[in-house]
């Protein structure tokens, strides 16, 4: 990751002067000495030391297709936009934003200041070289059947209601640590083409391990949005907020150990791998999204431990 781009306290004090009545000698008090007025103890006061103001966006991350920035807004922004989508800012003014697997090549900042002024930023997005496999055979024709819509609407409807949830997490603050080792099956992006017509693309990445049932961990902390026991494709699926619009998703899993509402921390056990829903084998199917965006997983993470 690269490097990031980002009351007064007024001490008085009074001095206690004994006079020479309290030591037993009857005199006359002295006369205190003068008090400097307000403004000469204002001037000597500790000087006030104000936030620096921030005049460009300033920002760090994975500039490229399927990745993310993190940053700070111009000092006063109170509306920022990322091309079409509207980008929370928290109190401090810092943000987080993502690039679709299918991004343009750039994507412009655009903040809104309270008197007014409006502040742009172009991005550059890197074009990424995806696994794209031609395939020699038609795709099956006739689409889903009707039963199957039946039960997959519901399903469908409950997975967009849990990510437009906003729970206040704070875990797109953090960097995401892996929720388990084990063999890359499937790689973020790849897609199948079948005889000039595309297929859907992969909208995460796998890891196999020896077998169901090993624990996986939250990667970063958030609120449980959903915990589904027996979906149609996705079998035991597990989405949590990590705040600002960015969610995980844990597709095929054996069991879960954590409940909607559930607020985790980076590193908690919350499920066990497993092959539940479609799937060929054990392993986790883990996929990002920000505002619909659909995101690299391995562009948040260091090396596997």
């Amino acid at each position: 990751m690269t490097a990031a781009r980002v009351a007064p306290l007024l001490l008085l004090t009074a001095a206690c002067v004994p006079t020479s009545a309290e030591q037993g000698e009857p005199q006359t008090a002295p006369v205190p000495a003068a008090m400097p007025p307000a403004s000469a103890m204002e001037s000597v006061s500790a000087p006030v030391t104000r936030p620096a103001q921030r005049e460009r966006f300033s920002f760090d991350g994975e500039t490229e297709q399927g990745g993310w920035i993190r940053g700070l807004a111009p000092s006063g922004t109170v509306r920022l936009s990322i091309g079409d989508t509207e980008v929370p800012l928290d109190a401090t003014g810092r943000f987080f934003a993502g690039f679709d697997r299918d991004a343009d090549g750039s994507a412009t900042l655009v903040a809104t200041l309270a008197d007014g002024r409006i502040v742009r930023d172009q991005v550059a997005v890197k074009p990424r070289a995806w696994n794209i496999e031609h395939v020699n055979v038609a795709r099956r024709a006739g689409g889903a059947s009707e039963s199957f819509m039946q039960r997959r609407e519901p399903e469908l409807a409950a997975i967009w209601n849990a990510r437009q949830q906003r729970t206040g997490a704070e875990g797109w603050r953090q960097d995401f640590v892996w929720p388990v080792a084990g063999r890359i099956s499937g790689r973020f992006g790849s897609q199948r083409i079948y005889r000039g017509e595309p297929g859907s693309y992969h909208s995460g990445l796998d890891i196999a391990t020896g077998g169901s049932g090993t624990p996986y961990v939250a990667p970063a902390d958030g609120v449980v949005v959903l915990a589904a026991e027996d979906f149609s494709l996705e079998g035991k699926l597990l989405i949590i907020d990590h705040g600002n619009g960015l969610n995980s998703a844990f597709l095929h899993s054996s069991a879960l150990y954590v409940k909607e509402g559930d607020r985790v921390t980076q590193g908690q056990r919350i499920g066990a791998i497993g092959a539940s829903g479609r799937a060929t084998g054990p392993h986790l199917h883990w996929s990002l999204s920000w505002n619909g965006a659909r995101l690299d997983p391995l562009l948040f993470l260091g090396p596997m431990p």
